[in-house]
């Protein structure tokens, strides 16, 4: 194949003419670093790259997106046996003005209050996204008796484990928590695969979470209801040695989070978890070389072997997790702790107590004047995931 050749002349005037311009694109190199400090250390959707500062997620709830967002079907009451069962339904979320509401109703209002004492609820369907979610003490059907009643409240539960996944970057959260006794709303993250172990050896990460009663104090603290946010991250060599209080922060504001939207955020890089309210740091953590392990003072056992032993000083916090929304309502794991002065009556259950649901609904004349309308909604502006 035949190819055209330039002169001497103008083989010897083309470098000088090209000159400026590779002396431009030099320039430019020089300014942005060199290419290993434009990428980030984030990865996402098994393994993909990004540069630093981009943008890898991002919903501003034009719409509901049943891809993004797959939501909980079950009545499986989260591990703390709360009161709430989780289901795909408008009422319990929906989008209104370019915002997500999550919003807790009553399960009598749907099917009667007879049918929390000797109904059935089955939350398995007969479309392929319309199946139970979570099987674990019976949360795929139950039959209400006079003891032991269905659950009292509906409610909805959004993740993102089938769309997106990631592993260090910023997240960051618009949103206002909701109002009403005894409602707990979450904005949190958990691991993809559990690498480590069950939960919590894999690693929890709670943005926020707050509580919905307006009055609420223990003994003489501060007020624990809306006044009050907190960031959490779970962890542990196994279920009785999570050590979540090393790694709590709490926020008080006298106006309460209920009354304005506020942007939550944590910062997670191979160091260390940062999480702020409105830009204001409540908590760092950052734990030493030898990792979590070391920070939860583990090596002091005999018997544990160490689930994160030849992994990164991050380790469970190093592998790739998912996002979550939730309202839930009441439970017995402690959230919503005994022996606390609520201004609209003592809490209507114990923790200890067999029946709580049942007494939690029978004592609602004192917590359901609380519920005003979609006050008891937690609504999310947008979710933004940054890498860094």
């Amino acid at each position: 194949m035949s190819k055209s050749t330039a002169s001497n002349d103008e083989a010897e005037q083309r470098p000088c003419a090209m000159l400026p311009l590779l002396l431009a694109s030099l320039a430019a190199a020089v300014a942005a670093g060199p290419v290993s400090d434009q990428l980030s250390v984030t990865t996402y959707n098994e393994g993909k790259t990004a540069l630093s500062g981009e943008v890898i997620f991002e919903d501003n709830f034009d719409e509901l997106d049943m891809v993004t967002w797959q939501h909980e079907l079950t009545l499986w009451g989260g591990g703390n046996w709360e009161f709430e069962g989780y289901n795909n339904n408008r009422t319990n979320s929906f989008i209104r003005d370019g915002v997500l509401f999550i919003k807790p109703t009553l399960t009598a209002e749907r099917f009667g209050e007879e049918f929390l004492y000797s109904g059935t609820l089955d939350m398995n369907g007969g479309a392929p996204y319309d199946q139970c979610t979570c099987a674990l003490s019976y949360g795929c059907s139950r039959t209400g008796s006079a003891d032991n009643i269905i659950n009292p409240i509906m409610s909805a539960a959004v993740r993102t484990p089938l769309s997106f996944s990631f592993t260090y970057g910023t997240v960051e959260v618009r949103a206002k928590m909701p109002a009403g006794d005894w409602i707990w709303p979450a904005i949190w993250m958990m691991p993809v695969r559990e690498a480590y172990g069950n939960w919590p050896t894999s690693g929890e990460i709670d943005i926020v979470e707050s509580r919905g009663n307006k009055d609420l104090s223990c003994g003489d603290g501060p007020q624990i209801g809306t006044q009050q946010v907190a960031s959490t991250m779970h962890w542990g060599a196994d279920f009785p040695s999570n050590q979540w209080p090393l790694t709590h922060y709490e926020l008080n504001d006298e106006a309460g989070f209920d009354t304005d939207f506020h942007i939550y955020k944590v910062v997670w890089t191979p160091d260390g978890l940062t999480f702020s309210v409105d830009d204001n740091e409540i908590g760092t953590a950052a734990p030493p070389e030898g990792g979590f392990w070391e920070m939860g003072g583990f090596d002091q056992d005999t018997w544990r072997n160490n689930p994160w032993a030849g992994r990164s000083k991050m380790a469970p916090f190093d592998q790739p997790f998912y996002i979550k929304f939730n309202v839930a309502v009441g439970g017995t794991g402690g959230f919503i702790p005994d022996g606390c002065t609520n201004g609209n009556g003592a809490k209507p259950w114990s923790n200890t107590s067999p029946h709580a649901p049942k007494e939690f609904w029978e004592g609602r004349d004192q917590w359901l004047p609380t519920w005003n309308g979609d006050d008891t909604a937690m609504q999310i502006d947008y979710v933004r995931v940054t890498a860094l």
